[in-house]
């Protein structure tokens, strides 16, 4: 392990949370002007959403492209070179002229601006024990989950008085304030490795070594799939708060706001439950109420009982069991790559991001006047998440035992 570690732990922590936070503060901010950029590029809505698939192919393509850059040039000089793209690609957004130009420039942002969340990840595994990195998780949670009550009013607020085009230079500036964070506080916590090649099929050799890894695959894979859940939320609660409860901008954007605040409490509870609790007793409890909670509203749905009060109250139990879920999986998954975590990092980030992809696309095919499209994907992902969760205990104890076998043997046959 690296002890490049600078004063403050909390700078430290906080300048990770900053990079973690790059991708979803990108999103939510720039959601409250959609209408304006159609008006102003005399273009559709429809077409505007555009920019957000754009975005998300780039954020999932662009995590696989920097696991070996961390790898094989260290944390820092990949970063540099991340947010220097993403710094170029918003300046492009707010200059665009058409939509097409918007929608490759989100996709460059988001190819830029993805190297946050990998390197985030990577250096926690860099720099902290492993017995720590749930915790730490946890508080880089912290800072995640704030963007969805600070961005989309900092979206409307500089849309309204400045323009949309503005939104794009307040990230902007972001870009350069957490350059300069980098740079000040953040310690190079792996030096340059001249010997990883970055030849197609090594990389595809790493990649398959980490997916191999039985513990990797169980943790990621739990949950990248309880995620999704959140996902499906993400993009079905607009239409089931503003369409079928009839509530305003204003009503949603303080409902959307009071859940990320569960989510934000349950990420410091957990903190607390650390010093008690094992991680996978904790992931074991969060997904059991998770899977209760989805369960709840798909029932709801279908009993013709889904109300406001009650849709708001599972959703609100279903995305605090997130803030035990994921601190705790990415710990776990990240724990055996101390020498292999910016690939680690990568492939558990493009996991993420196209398993969550392809619930938010469930979520629109499947949509009815009723919240049961966005109830059943949750609901699912829960379900799902829990079972492989299971199972792949199961396969890590198995494969545990036969190793102690296998010890017991050799020792036998030693001492004839």
């Amino acid at each position: 392990m690296t002890n490049h570690r600078p004063k403050s732990k909390l700078s430290l922590i906080f300048i990770l949370g900053l990079l973690t936070a790059i991708g979803p503060f990108s999103v939510d901010m720039y959601l409250p002007a959609f209408s304006g950029i159609a008006k102003g590029l005399n273009t559709s809505v429809d077409q505007v959403m555009l920019s957000l698939s754009s975005f998300f192919v780039g954020i999932s393509a662009g995590q696989l492209l920097y696991g070996p850059l961390l790898e094989r040039f260290g944390r820092k000089n990949p970063l540099y070179f991340g947010l220097s793209l993403y710094l170029v690609a918003s300046v492009g957004c707010a200059m665009a002229g058409s939509v097409e130009v918007l929608i490759v420039g989100r996709f460059f942002q988001a190819l830029g601006g993805c190297v946050g969340m990998v390197a985030a990840r990577a250096m926690v595994r860099d720099l902290f024990e492993v017995k720590e990195n749930a915790k730490i998780f946890s508080s880089l949670m912290l800072v995640v989950a704030v963007s969805p009550i600070i961005a989309p009013t900092a979206g409307g607020l500089i849309t309204s008085v400045f323009g949309w085009r503005y939104v794009f230079v307040a990230l902007v500036v972001v870009a350069i304030g957490v350059l300069v964070g980098i740079y000040w506080l953040l310690p190079e916590s792996k030096k340059p490795d001249p010997s990883f090649s970055l030849m197609p099929r090594p990389i595809l050799r790493n990649f398959a070594s980490v997916f191999r890894h039985t513990q990797f695959t169980t943790f990621a894979l739990t949950g990248a799939v309880a995620a999704a859940g959140l996902y499906a939320y993400v993009s079905g609660s607009p239409h089931v708060y503003m369409e079928v409860f009839q509530l305003t901008e204003g009503q949603f954007s303080w409902v959307f706001a009071v859940i990320a605040m569960g989510l934000i409490g349950s990420t410091q509870l957990n903190n607390l439950m650390l010093k008690k609790y094992s991680s996978e007793q904790i992931i074991g409890v969060g997904l059991s109420f998770q899977a209760a909670a989805g369960v709840g509203l798909v029932a709801l749905s279908l009993l013709g009982l889904a109300d406001f009060y009650s849709v708001t109250t599972l959703v609100f139990i279903f995305l605090c069991c997130q803030g035990f879920i994921f601190p705790n999986s990415s710990a776990l998954s990240m724990a055996p790559f101390h020498t292999n975590a910016g690939n680690a990092s990568a492939l558990m980030g493009a996991i993420q991001m196209a398993i969550g992809a392809g619930a938010s696309v469930l979520v629109s095919v499947f949509n009815d006047p009723t919240p049961l499209p966005m109830a059943g994907v949750m609901a699912c992902c829960a379900l799902s998440s829990l079972s492989i969760f299971h199972l792949g205990r199961n396969i890590i104890k198995h494969k545990a035992t036969l190793k102690e076998v296998e010890q017991e043997e050799v020792d036998m046959i030693g001492t004839l």
